[in-house]
This record gives structure tokens, C-alpha cells and sequence, in this order.
């Protein structure tokens, strides 16, 4: 392909956004996330919440796809009882970005998740997830900060094979691994902070927010793979 390759990102669908003297429902998508895609050398196409059916056309126009944070995925995605913890399902999203992520790894068209969308990639290939865990976030509405360290051998050590300090805010994380998953980073305290899938070109998940850093190598690694040949190749 010539140029920037496309990355579609998911969004929320909210309503009650407010801008000027209207308040209406809304796609919304932090700022930093297509900001960190053009500063990684991508541009970005928004991927608000449609019909399942429509993932996989959505995707072939797409060179590859980012599942962005937000809220908790439904624990009946993987077959637990809701914690009194976990906050109210998206039904609409989870269906969306569930059917997007089933789309990529069948065209096999590049693939991050953040945070949400690490999770909720697991849960996609069998795994569960530990409903709420403390220290991953500093304060409502504040992100931190802490360490994660890579697997050796790992396409998120490749990109990154130092530990680094990382921007974080989530209180669930991976509990059982989806089916060829492995981790590629851990935090201090054993969370598995990234995954991957090591069948796939190029399929990966981080725990934390890139958007919310100065480090753009796991959006620039996405990028790359993003680059080569696929459906948007001539």
C-alpha cells in the first residue's frame, strides 16, 4: 500500500453529550486516541457502535483496528455472575467491538486493544476476567502511573523490551487467558499488563492507555504491521 495506513478506533455512543446549545446523542472518543494514531504515522477512522453484521465489511476497508478503553464488559460475555463492583453494561458496544474483533482476526488485519479492549479481546477467545482488583487506579477520573515489564521473545518486547512506567486506570484485568493467547508484560504484582496472540500477524492488547503517554511504540509497532500489504493494498 501507499501512504497512511487507515486505523478504524471504536468509540462510545452517549447520550447527553453537550457542545454549544446542543445536547444530543453522540459518538465520542477521547482526542488522544486519534492524535496518537497521526503521531505514529496512521490516520483515523471513528467506529461508533452499528450492527454486527456490518464488522466484517467494516473492516476490510480498514488496515487495521483499535478496540479503545471504556466501560466494563458484561460479565455474561464470559459466563460469571455480576459483582456489585462492576459497572453497568454496554450492550451495544460489547455486541460492536465483539464482532469487529472476530472480523480482524478472520481477515487477519492488524489489531491493538486498550485496556477495554485487552479485556475484552480475551474474553473474545474464551478467557475471563477478574471483576475488580485495586491498585490500578489512583482516583476516580485520574490516571496514574506503575511499572510493567515485558516477556522476552514477545511481539510487545520487540516494540518495547525495557520495563517502563506506564499511564493506567482500570480495576479488572485478565484472570483465565483466551484460547493461543499468551502475555507479553507483567505488572509488579503479577497482572498480565499485555497480551497476544502468536498465530496471528499481529494481534495485541495492553492493560494501560498509550493515548494518555509520550511513548508511541505500540501504536507505531500497529502502524507498521498496518503498512504492509492488506485490504486496502492495490
Amino acid at each position: 500500500m501507499t501512504g497512511r495506513p487507515l486505523i478504524g478506533v471504536s468509540t462510545y455512543l452517549e447520550a447527553g453529550a453537550r457542545w454549544g446549545v446542543w445536547e444530543l446523542e453522540a459518538a465520542l472518543l477521547a482526542a488522544a486516541y486519534p492524535r496518537l494514531v497521526q503521531r505514529a504515522g496512521g490516520l483515523t477512522a471513528m467506529l461508533p457502535p452499528d450492527d454486527p453484521a456490518h464488522a466484517a465489511a467494516t473492516v476490510a476497508r480498514l488496515d487495521g483496528v483499535v478496540i479503545a478503553g471504556g466501560p466494563d464488559v458484561d460479565p455474561a460475555r464470559y459466563g460469571a455472575e455480576r459483582s456489585p463492583r462492576t459497572g453497568p453494561p454496554a450492550p451495544e458496544r460489547d455486541a460492536w467491538e465483539l464482532a469487529l474483533i472476530d472480523a480482524a482476526l478472520a481477515a487477519r488485519v492488524p489489531l491493538l486493544g486498550i485496556c477495554r479492549g485487552m479485556q475484552l479481546l480475551n474474553v473474545a477467545l474464551g478467557g475471563t476476567l477478574v471483576q475488580h482488583l485495586d491498585g490500578h487506579a489512583e482516583a476516580v477520573g485520574v490516571f496514574g502511573g506503575h511499572p510493567v515489564k515485558p516477556v522476552p521473545g514477545t511481539r510487545y518486547a520487540e516494540a518495547v523490551p525495557e520495563e517502563t512506567t506506564v499511564p493506567t486506570y482500570h480495576h479488572q484485568a485478565v484472570d483465565r487467558l483466551g484460547e493461543g493467547l499468551v502475555p507479553s508484560a507483567h505488572a509488579a504484582d503479577g497482572t498480565v499488563e499485555a497480551l497476544e496472540l502468536p498465530s496471528a500477524d499481529w494481534v495485541v492488547g495492553v492493560q494501560w492507555h498509550p493515548e494518555m503517554g509520550e511513548d508511541l511504540r505500540v501504536m507505531q509497532a500497529l502502524v507498521r504491521a498496518a503498512s504492509g500489504p492488506g485490504p486496502s493494498a492495490p
